[in-house]
This record gives C-alpha cells, structure tokens and sequence, in this order.
C-alpha cells in the first residue's frame, strides 16, 4: 500500500493555534489541489481529534472527479477512515451524516500497521493521511509513509500549545535522517501557499527505484495525448543525482510542455558532468527513440551524455508514435535492465492517453 500523508502547516511547522476557532492555513487553490489527490486515493484516513475539531466531510468536492471516479467502476469518493481514539467521535459527525463515501470508525488506538492491514484487506491499495498531529506522527514513526504532501503558509504561529505538525518535539523517534534524504518530487507556487512533494527512499535496488520514478510521474501536469514519465539519475552507491518528470518547466529548455523527462533529469546536470559517465538512470517508460516532433530524443541525449546503464519500468506502447528506444540504446552498448511487475503501475498513471483509440 502506497502510503502518503497531506497537510498545510505554518512556517514554523504548526497545524493550528490555539483558539477555539479554525485556522484557514491552505487557499482555493491548494484545497483543489488536495481535491484531486483525494479522487486518485482509495481511502483518507484522520484521527478522531481532527473529526471533533473541524468536522470535515473527507469526500471529493468536484463533481467532475466525481463523475470520473464513477467511470472507473469507483464510488463517488474515497472510503472514510476514522482513527476513534480515547474521546471517540460525536455520532452527528459529518463523517457519519454525510453521504457520498463509506465510512469506517477504527476504535480505540491501533498500531498503524494493524490499521493498513485492515485496510488491504478492504483493497486499498493507496491511502491518504490527513492528520491530526498524533496520527502523522504514528505513521511516520513506524515508518510506513512513502510520500510527504505539505502547502507551507506563509505566516508563523509560534505558539507552545498549539498543535504542531508531528507532535511535540521529542515525542516520537522518526526512522527518517540525513542518512535517508527523501526526493523532492515537486515544488510550486499555488497563491501564497508553497506546496511542496517528497518521496520516501526504502533502498537503493533497481526495483525501489524504480517505484519511485513512477510516483514521480504523478507530479506531471496532465496532457491528453502525452505519457506522464517520472526520471531518476543515481550513481552506483545509489545516490540521487538528478530527477525529472514530463513536462517539467526547467530554465533552458524552450517550451515546458515538450519536456521529456529523461531530458529534464539530464540537463539539470549538464552533458558533461562527469557522474553521467558511471551513473545509472531510470525511467518509468522507455527513452523515446527520434520522431518527427522530437529528433533529439531522450535515448540522443542519453547516449551523449555517455550514461552506461538504463532501467526501465515498461516498455512505450505503439500508440502514440514507434517507439524503439530500448534497442538503440543496445546497440550503442548501453546497458539496458526491465525488470518486471511495473506495467500496472506505470498504465494506471497513463489510464487516460491510454484509453484514447
């Protein structure tokens, strides 16, 4: 199960203050953000505490990513999950009253990896974390979190007994250090708001990095007729050098919407740089080979570059162009890896160019 945890939070790393009112720290543009990321999860998950304080509904509030879910066979909304805690939740709860999405109440206070197990077996296979503090904090100290969503506000709280983030300093040991830096998968400005994405690294095989190039390509921004790609360079001890997504706006490279994400990993580096020469990069579709719209292609730049050793997660269907990449890298005396069981992942990322006759 893909775990990941969304919050805003203050610039000093405070949920709220401490007034009996609700502190708006997002914006219009950062809760539909948070929309959409709930309509691509299977369940949204908050401790009982967050239920009593806000009493939110944790539906999906688009009606078009309603209808989308709907499509697929989903229900409207994500399932509702409820952490009861010591003071369970008021029985008028909007979690509970509110239709639109199954809801479950999980009582007392679970371990996390009890909560998750429950969970697949109810099919989630994705689930998002909305806090409270007590909850983030269980989840990452069990180190079950794979991914970090944070919209940063632009103000400080610096308040004792306000609610932070993660809990009070000290309070939970964190498996997460300097030892283990996570990937900065996407970084923008949505308002006033700094929204910022981080992956959870769990190793450095071919397989674990290659499940993050394609969470990666979920930071794409969305284009009818174009594969959304995620793209890591690492060097033989396995440390990130570079990553990229499609359609990645990077200083240089002319129009964003024409960014490949091979190219983008590569040129934040330069050609030159000699890591390039021992490095291995990874790539959630394969390299494009020349085409018409692109007759410098990604698998060009990969061998100009001198880059000896490529992974790939799946193989370019022949539906947007002929795709022949992984061969010309062969011949030019790459290294070429695809191991196996990324084909699903990498196609539920594409559903929508994919589904297009």
């Amino acid at each position: 199960m893909h775990v990941l945890l969304s919050f805003a939070a203050s610039l000093d790393g405070f949920l709220d203050d401490a007034s009996p009112n609700r502190l708006l720290l997002s914006n219009p543009a950062d809760f539909d953000r948070v929309d959409a990321v709930r309509a691509e999860c299977d369940a949204i998950l908050v401790g009982a505490g967050t239920v009593r304080a806000d009493d939110p509904r944790l539906l999906v509030r688009s009606a078009e990513r309603r209808a989308a879910r709907v499509a697929r066979g989903l229900p409207p909304s994500p399932l509702r999950v409820v952490l009861g805690g010591a003071g369970g939740i008021d029985p008028g709860a909007a979690v509970l009253t509110v239709p639109g999405a199954e809801t479950v109440v999980i009582e007392g206070r679970p371990e996390p990896r009890a909560v998750l197990a429950e969970l697949e077996r109810r099919g989630v296979r994705r689930l998002m974390v909305e806090g409270g503090s007590a909850v983030l904090a269980a989840f990452l100290a069990a180190d079950l979190v794979d991914e970090i969503q944070l919209a940063s506000a632009p103000f400080l709280i610096g308040d004792a007994v306000a609610p932070r983030a993660f809990g009070l300093p000290g309070a939970a040991v964190f498996p997460q250090s300097p030892s283990r830096r996570m990937i900065l998968a996407e970084s923008r400005a949505l308002g006033d708001v700094q929204y910022s994405r981080y992956l959870v690294r769990r190793g450095h095989s071919d397989e674990e990095l290659l499940r993050l190039t394609v969470e990666l390509s979920r930071s794409c921004p969305p284009v009818l007729r174009a594969y959304s790609v995620g793209a890591i360079i690492a060097a033989p001890d396995g440390t990130v050098l570079s990553t990229g997504y499609s359609r990645e706006p990077l200083y240089g490279l002319g129009d964003p919407s024409a960014n490949h994400a091979e190219e983008v990993a590569i040129a934040k580096l330069g050609h030159d740089d000699p890591r390039l020469r021992t490095a291995t990069i990874y790539s959630s579709l394969e390299p494009c080979s020349p085409r018409a719209s692109r007759p410098v292609s990604c698998s060009d730049h990969i061998l100009a570059a001198g880059i000896p050793r490529v992974v790939l997660a799946w193989r370019e269907p022949a539906l947007l162009a002929v795709c022949d990449g992984a061969e010309r890298l062969r011949a030019a005396g790459v290294e070429v890896v695809e191991p196996e069981g990324f084909a699903a992942a990498v196609g539920e990322v594409n559903r929508v160019v994919l589904s297009q006759d």
